[in-house]
């Protein structure tokens, strides 16, 4: 009997033995995020900390993804090249911002007139998006994901009303992306300014307008302090930020850590999305009331029709000689044309009938 206890011990002792050896030998994964946003830009900097937080939980710890705002590695808008050199394994950024680059990632954040936040991540996850984002970086050796969507922006703080296509002449407004372009196509002067300086620039009088993103963005930049008209949107309707991961470190994870990634980002992606919700409605509510004065305006139809012209001619421009963001623009004009059908059916008309 002894004998045998003795047997049962040591064939115990050999497989704990065993157990805590393979433990020991599970490698850690430690990665770097740079993010394109400050510190306290909530929600944009908060997805990427999300992110991270819940790799680390699913992953008892085997990745860790450290994140970096810009005011630590200084190059806010050098995500992609970081990412694509392997300085950082990831970012977190906005595509927009590297038509300059690679005019075929803009349409990946938003374009004028275009889809709505629902009907951009429809189609991006069951419409051809996904494959199309694919095709754009596999060049630049990086993966892009959805990143969080900050949903319909409004169309810019302005220190004058707009009521003819006259009074955009000669204007100076911060505005960004492809409508940068039709602004300035118009007669603006399109500047870009670092978000620290937008506020002194606007008082000032450096700039006359700037867009950003929406109330619960806007309230903490304080714009509506200094700037009596508030336009609504048609230039970002559904402005989706991007995680960036750089595909050869990507590949050298193991299969159940690339799912953790993944999986997580998809989540932190949709809490922006809501998080950013929330934070307008709270924030329109406490501007209508602590600063009544606030106009709301919405672009006379004279400016409208201009500026949906300008977005054909400029969009026919563009896609000249270029079949891949040929493809891109195609793919979604198609499928914002079949969504449309169902949003006007069904959100639109509901809010329609039933405003108060």
């Amino acid at each position: 009997m002894l004998v045998k206890t003795t047997k049962i011990l040591v064939a115990a002792t050999l497989i704990a033995g065993l157990t805590t050896a393979a433990l020991a030998k599970e490698k850690v994964y430690k990665w770097k995020l740079a993010a394109t946003w400050g510190p306290t830009l909530s929600p944009h900097i908060d997805a990427p900390r999300n992110m991270a937080k819940m790799v680390e939980e699913m992953s008892n710890g085997r990745l860790i993804i450290r994140v970096d705002a810009s005011n630590k590695h200084k190059a806010a808008f050098g995500i992609l090249d970081m990412v694509k050199g392997g300085q950082y394994d990831m970012g977190h950024t906005a595509s927009y911002y590297w038509k300059g680059k690679d005019i075929n990632t803009l349409p990946f954040t938003t374009m004028p007139f275009g889809m709505t936040t629902p009907e951009q991540y429809a189609w991006f996850y069951y419409g051809g998006g996904k494959e199309l984002m694919r095709k754009v970086y596999k060049k630049h050796k990086v993966l892009s994901y959805p990143g969080g969507n900050s949903g319909n922006s409004m169309g810019g703080w302005f220190q004058k009303e707009i009521k003819t296509v006259d009074d955009l002449k000669g204007l100076k407004m911060r505005i960004p992306g492809f409508a940068g372009e039709i602004m300035s196509k118009v007669g603006l002067t399109v500047v870009n300014i670092p978000a620290a300086e937008l506020y002194t620039s606007l008082e000032r009088g450096t700039i006359d307008a700037l867009e950003w993103v929406g109330p619960g963005m806007d309230i903490k930049m304080g714009f509506h302090k200094i700037a009596p008209y508030y336009y609504t949107g048609w230039h970002e309707p559904g402005s989706e930020l991007q995680f960036l991961v750089n595909e050869k470190k990507f590949n050298k994870l193991p299969k159940d850590l690339q799912r953790i990634l993944v999986t997580a980002i998809r989540l932190s992606a949709y809490d922006l999305y809501i998080q950013n919700y929330d934070m307008s409605a709270n924030g329109w509510e406490k501007m209508k009331k602590d600063y009544p004065n606030i106009k709301i305006k919405t672009f006379p139809k004279s400016v409208m029709d201009l500026l949906k012209k300008t977005n054909t001619e400029l969009l026919n421009e563009v896609k000249k000689g270029n079949p891949l963001l040929t493809e891109i623009l195609d793919s979604q004009a198609s499928y914002q044309k079949k969504a449309r059908e169902w949003t006007k059916m069904s959100d639109y008309i509901y809010v329609k009938d039933n405003l108060k």
